[in-house]
């Protein structure tokens, strides 16, 4: 069951680093198409992602114990402190879109990194479903 909630926060904070990129990326298109989407652009937006992902990301790797492991933390970390200084410094505002884009892509590889990392190893053995012609069976 550990190894399911591992898994789960791990896919969980790559949706919620997707839903960033997608936000700073595609919402600028669909307002200009979609205008009722306007209150959506606003600094609250970037400010919850941030707020629902920090807490996500930090659970994933206190659960899978790998936070001492630096390719899995440093690039979480590292993104979570870019899409912070973006959603809560102001004087960032020209480059917060960078910034964002660039701490989900760092949050979405460390998880990624993680998720791979703690996936067991699929042994091939008759009690796989495809496992027929198997050399020396």
């Amino acid at each position: 069951m550990l190894h399911l909630k591992k898994k789960w926060l791990d896919i969980a904070s790559l949706g919620l680093s997707a839903l960033c990129v997608v936000h700073c990326l595609a919402l600028p298109f669909l307002v200009a198409t979609l205008p009722m989407l306007t209150p959506f652009t606003g600094s609250w937006v970037h400010a919850a992602l941030v707020l629902t992902a920090a807490p996500v990301s930090i659970w994933a790797i206190r659960a899978s114990h790998v936070w001492r492991k630096w390719q899995i933390s440093v690039p979480i970390i590292g993104g979570l402190v870019l899409l912070a200084a973006a959603a809560f410094i102001p004087a960032l505002e020209d480059v917060e879109v960078a910034m964002s884009v660039i701490g989900a892509l760092f949050i979405a590889l460390g998880h990624g990194y993680n998720y791979i990392y703690h996936r067991p190893a699929h042994i091939h053995n008759r009690a796989c479903g495809h496992a027929e012609g198997l050399a020396g069976e």
